[in-house]
């Protein structure tokens, strides 16, 4: 289980999180919603431990990430699979060599190199596409091959970067379907977006960031059934009242 007790942190003289606390539950998605700066990457930074709190503690299975060395670090991030908002992959490597980065440093032979390769894009749907550079794919597929990079490892947890945007529906709904899929084969995953469609289709939880801190969380219908003015406000996409039109007058 991964655990975020009483997290601060800012940058200068911005604050970006103020006591967010929040459970992540073994063998379900959990999502966290918010607007945009709300801190949503940077918690998923902090549990990877990219970044560490000013106070608080993260801990994943019971160990606390900001007190582990460089060597333990890379054992967690080993049981961690990273997919960043715009994929990150290296231009210069094709596809195949894109996922077998991380396992070679993992120390990975070739035939499990290859054999994980192969699998991890059949459970994208792009298997065939080893040969392919970055370049030659939509950004989709780009994002596609990011979850199968992170899947190559067997992760114990998924953490996925607003994964869905940028993307068209119809492509932002196979995005969808894989981290359902990937929860169905065991992955726990962590999931920051804005995106509410998405939210209410993979979440098996739901937690609001506001202001620093967990507003809300719940369970998918807990979340619809909100009367919290502020979560209820987010998920219908409603602008605040001083932003919305004024009602012209009717001419005389």
């Amino acid at each position: 289980m991964i655990v975020l007790d009483g997290l601060t942190k800012s940058f200068g003289d911005k604050r970006v999180l103020e006591g967010l606390s929040l459970e992540v539950p073994d063998g379900k998605n959990t999502v966290i919603i918010g607007y945009s700066g709300s801190g949503k990457s940077v918690t998923l930074k902090l549990v990877v431990g990219l970044l560490e709190p000013d106070a608080g503690r993260v801990l994943v299975d019971g160990d606390v990430v900001q007190e582990m060395d460089r060597e333990e670090l890379a054992v967690l991030r080993g049981r961690i699979g990273y997919v960043f908002q715009f994929a990150a992959l290296f231009d210069s490597m094709t596809v195949a060599g894109n996922i077998r980065l991380g396992l070679v440093r993992r120390g990975y032979d070739e035939d499990a190199i290859r054999e994980r390769t192969h699998e991890s894009l059949a459970v994208v749907g792009l298997s065939g596409t080893e040969d392919r550079f970055p370049a030659e794919l939509s950004g989709g597929m780009r994002k596609r091959v990011g979850i199968a990079r992170a899947v190559a490892l067997r992760p114990r947890y998924i953490l996925y970067d607003e994964p869905t945007t940028g993307l068209d529906p119809v492509t932002a709904a196979v995005m969808d379907q894989l981290m359902t899929r990937t929860r169905d084969l065991g992955v726990t995953g962590l999931v920051v977006t804005h995106d509410m469609r998405s939210a209410f289709t993979v979440g098996d939880r739901i937690a609001m960031l506001y202001q620093g801190a967990i507003r809300q969380a719940g369970t998918v219908e807990q979340i619809r059934a909100t009367e919290d003015p502020v979560v209820r406000q987010f998920i219908e996409g409603r602008p605040p009242a001083d932003l919305r039109p004024v009602a012209r007058r009717a001419p005389a």
